[in-house]
């Protein structure tokens, strides 16, 4: 029963207001369902085939949240069930996500990515390539989806001072836009390694996957 304990664990650390998304990707059914038995509902996935096999086959009040980097033409695959898309980086994702919703009779709720770490391999808006969207008229006619805030990743680093850097200024672009997108409510940021330094500086969604169910295997 370690994974169900390690929910436990994690859940009495954060506290109601961090909402906690196990990241379960690559993971067997079987380790999802102890997650879920100790009380998980919020299931993270970067793979959009292998999330849907899984929403098949798994219990139907657990809440899917796609944390990868999203390819449009594969929206259509989870559009049917998805309860959160964390890494939107452009508006012809967000017309694509749209599309499929409004097919499916849903709402679907996104978050923006915003590129914070240095990293070429990160992906993400900047934070004025993410208000133009906002603001943009394309953007207003688009009633299938709900853009409930921001995510982003820190530079994978033991440097707590660069980490802590880049996920104060995710917090002062969220609190920015908060002002004229009212319905914002989640700044998903942090995962095992730095989460703690990510609720310190205001996340209220974590993303944690490794310390709860042990190392991948990608074979």
């Amino acid at each position: 029963m370690e994974i169900s304990e390690n929910i436990k664990r994690y859940k009495e650390e954060l506290g109601e207001k961090v909402s906690l998304v196990a990241i379960s990707k690559t993971k067997p059914n079987s380790d999802l369902l102890e997650a879920y038995e100790g009380g998980q509902r919020l299931f993270g996935e970067n793979k959009i085939q292998e999330m849907a096999e899984k929403w098949e086959s798994l219990p139907k009040d657990i809440e899917w949240h796609m944390v990868g980097h999203v390819q449009r033409n594969k929206v259509k695959y989870m559009a049917p069930f998805v309860s959160l898309i964390h890494a939107v980086d452009s508006l012809k994702l967000l017309k694509e996500i749209n599309k499929e919703a409004e097919k499916n009779e849903r709402t679907i709720s996104c978050l923006l990515q915003i590129k914070i770490a240095e990293e070429e391999s990160k992906f993400g808006l900047d934070a004025e390539e993410a208000k133009e969207i906002l603001a943009s008229e394309e953007f207003s006619e688009l009633k299938n989806i709900q853009v409930k805030g921001l995510m982003g990743m820190a530079t994978f680093s033991d440097d707590e001072a660069k980490v802590r850097g880049e996920f104060d200024y995710l917090k002062s672009v969220y609190e920015d836009f908060k002002k004229k997108q009212t319905q914002f409510e989640i700044l998903s940021m942090g995962m095992s390694g730095d989460y703690k330094i990510a609720v310190s500086c205001g996340s209220n969604m974590v993303r944690i996957g490794s310390a709860i169910f042990g190392e991948r295997n990608y074979n």
